[in-house]
C-alpha cells in the first residue's frame, strides 16, 4: 500500500486529475490528508481495478466508435442514393426542357411559313387586281366604280362596275336584276368577260362585248 499525491496518482492510473477526484468521491480509491495535502492511498488491487475498468472503458469506446463509423457509412450511403436519384431527375429535366424548347421552335417556324405563304397569297391577289386595273375591295364605293384606262397586250382597256354600268344605260329596274343574273350565270360558267372582285362584277367595255348580257 502507497500514498501518492492526486498528481502521481493520475500518472500511476493513466488518468487525469480530475479523473482520480471522480474516483475518490465515488470511493472507488482512498486518500487521507497529511499536512493539508490530499495524498492517495494506492495498493495493487485498486491498480488492477483500475485496469479493468479502464480496459472497460476503452472496451466501450471503440465499440461506440464502430458503431458511430457503421452509422455514418450508411448515411454515406443514402447521400449517394439521394445525390443520384436527384442527378437523374435533373438531366431528365433538362432534356424534358431541351425538347419543349425544340417542339416550341418548330411550331414557330411553321406558324411564319404559314404566314410568309399567306403574305405571298395577298401579294398575288393585289398584283393580279393593279394587272386587272380594277381597284381594290377596301376602297369607297365611289373609287370601286371609277372607270381605269389601261394598255395590256396592245388591246384597249376599260373597266367599269356592272352597278355604274346600268345606272348609265338608264335600264328600268326589272330589266337591271335580269341583267345581273344573266352576269351571275355567266360567272358561274367561268366567262372570262366578267371580272369579278369580292362581291362585285365588273365589265371591261373596250376589250369585250356583252351584247349577249345586256340585251
Amino acid at each position: 500500500m502507497k500514498k501518492m499525491s492526486v498528481a502521481d496518482a493520475a500518472e500511476f492510473f493513466g488518468v487525469s486529475r480530475e479523473a482520480i477526484h471522480n474516483r475518490i468521491r465515488r470511493g472507488s480509491l482512498q486518500s487521507v490528508v497529511e499536512d493539508g495535502v490530499k495524498m492517495v492511498i494506492v495498493d495493487e488491487s485498486a491498480k488492477r481495478a483500475a485496469q479493468q475498468q479502464t480496459k472497460r472503458a476503452q472496451k466501450t469506446n471503440s465499440s461506440n466508435d464502430e458503431r458511430y463509423y457503421k452509422l455514418l457509412e450508411s448515411q454515406n450511403a443514402k447521400l449517394q442514393e439521394r445525390i443520384e436519384k436527384l442527378e437523374n431527375e435533373t438531366r431528365s429535366l433538362r432534356e424534358q426542357k431541351e425538347q419543349m424548347l425544340i417542339e416550341e421552335r418548330n411550331k414557330i417556324e411553321a406558324i411564319y411559313k404559314e404566314k410568309d405563304e399567306q403574305l405571298k397569297n395577298i401579294l398575288h391577289t393585289l398584283s393580279t387586281k393593279f394587272m386587272l386595273g380594277a381597284p381594290l375591295e377596301s376602297e369607297e364605293p365611289e373609287a370601286l366604280e371609277a372607270e381605269i384606262s389601261v394598255e395590256e397586250e396592245e388591246v384597249a382597256s376599260e373597266i367599269v362596275s356592272l352597278k355604274k354600268y346600268l345606272k348609265t344605260q338608264e335600264f328600268s329596274k326589272k330589266k337591271q336584276e335580269k341583267i345581273k343574273k344573266r352576269f351571275e350565270k355567266a360567272a358561274k360558267k367561268d366567262d372570262e368577260r366578267v371580272i369579278i372582285i369580292g362581291k362585285k362584277f365588273y365589265l371591261d367595255i373596250l376589250k369585250y362585248d356583252y351584247h349577249d348580257l345586256v340585251k
